[in-house]
């Protein structure tokens, strides 16, 4: 159990064992952002439901041009046309329907209209140029976003193009979140006496939450002390389907967590090969999963990201828990490898070669500003010495918070 396990590792043991609830509820699309669909949605509808134009210009048949040809009529978007006469031309704009007859429209850029309204279209024009064929963006009967889609708001517009209203996703998970330490005090309650902290994780780990649509369960500061630790623990897990803990599972005589969660639960793994954030538990309270994290307040930040998240998307149901990465020019230089998988705390910057990562200076888990003024964090593997220039993977912020 006290042997460092590779964060891969670690993923994949926590990933497997996570059991969605199944629970579903109906909710109306409006209110439906970052909700996970529970079941396949189906497009009753061809989107367009005509062949459209592309552009404002004019509806013609190819075998009619150059012209001159007489414009006999106009066609906005919401109208029908009548089918197109031969040797005529009708004047149309984006999104109308395409009238029968017309095979091509051309850009009103490339026509021009005599004094006695005839008109001539100068270039090449193929068949379909400009035309948007019925079904182009989605056909009646095909599945416009599948189960286990978590929704972003364009996945809204797309489902709301197709005329859904609303869906059935998976209920959002309830997480109890418990911080640990006699040290701790909530902002805005008392002032700092000597050794004291405001508690600032709770307020990390609400928003980390709320940014997956989760339901944050407060259940307040916990004590350093055994009994108090068992008993918040026992109350958390029957309040929510996943415990969420910050400090306490170290190798601390204050450190409680850990301990009590073996008495009443099971932990199954300890300990990862990561920076910042080492000491990280997973494991189970009777049937509620529980995750704890460490106590440091960028610790708290990168375990939540790297494994709390993965774990909790795949927990409401999504199907895509990875964690995406792009390729960046290092802007800072490693004096030594380590045998943990470093997160560097960057800015990224544009330069002649595209992104650079520029290390913050201070790299310390208990310097929350780093995190609050990067844009990512910089992957450097065990064993491996960055040097400026080189590439290196980058984890953006925005995409994990």
């Amino acid at each position: 159990m006290s042997a460092l396990m590779p964060l891969e590792e670690a993923l994949e043991r926590i990933l497997g064992g996570a059991r969605p609830t199944g629970a579903t509820e109906e909710l109306s699309l409006i209110d439906a952002l970052g909700a996970v669909l529970a079941e396949d949605v189906i497009s009753g509808i061809d989107v367009p439901g005509d062949d459209n134009s592309a552009m404002d210009g004019y509806a013609v048949r190819g075998e009619d041009l150059p012209g001159p040809l007489p414009i006999s009529q106009r066609i906005a978007a919401g109208a029908v046309g009548e089918p197109l006469q031969p040797g005529t031309a009708a004047r149309i704009f984006t999104g109308a329907p395409i009238p029968a007859g017309a095979d091509a429209v051309v850009m009103q850029e490339n026509c021009s209209v005599d004094q006695g309204g005839l008109l001539s279209v100068e270039g090449t024009v193929t068949t379909a140029q400009n035309i948007r064929p019925r079904g182009q963006d989605i056909a009646a009967g095909a599945v416009a976003l599948s189960k286990g889609r978590r929704l972003r708001p364009q996945d809204l517009g797309l489902l709301a193009s197709v005329g859904i209203a609303r869906v059935t996703v998976f209920r959002r998970l309830k997480v109890a979140v418990l911080s640990t330490g006699d040290e701790l005090v909530e902002p805005g309650t008392a002032d700092l006496a000597g050794g004291q902290l405001y508690n600032s994780n709770r307020f990390t780990i609400a928003g980390l939450l709320a940014r997956l649509g989760l339901e944050f369960v407060d259940v307040g500061i916990i004590p350093d002390d055994a009994q108090a630790t068992a008993k918040a623990l026992l109350r958390a897990s029957e309040l929510a389907d996943c415990v969420i803990t910050s400090g306490g599972v170290s190798v601390g005589e204050e450190d409680h967590v850990k301990a009590q969660v073996e008495q009443i639960g099971h932990i199954d793994l300890w300990k990862l090969a990561i920076k910042p954030g080492k000491p990280l538990a997973f494991g189970a309270i009777g049937d509620t999963p529980f995750i704890g994290l460490p106590g440091n307040p960028t610790s708290v930040f990168a375990t939540f990201c790297l494994v709390a998240r993965p774990f909790l998307l795949k927990l409401q149901g999504a199907t895509d828990c990875r964690i995406p990465e792009l390729t960046v020019t290092a802007g800072f230089a490693t004096a030594k490898s380590s045998p943990r998988q470093d997160h560097v705390r960057v800015r990224l910057e544009s330069g002649d070669e595209g992104l650079v990562a520029r290390r913050f200076a201070n790299q310390s888990s208990g310097v929350l500003s780093s995190v609050s003024q990067s844009d990512a964090l910089a992957v450097v593997p065990p064993g491996v010495v960055v040097s400026e220039g080189d590439k290196v993977q980058v984890l953006l912020l925005d995409l994990l918070a």
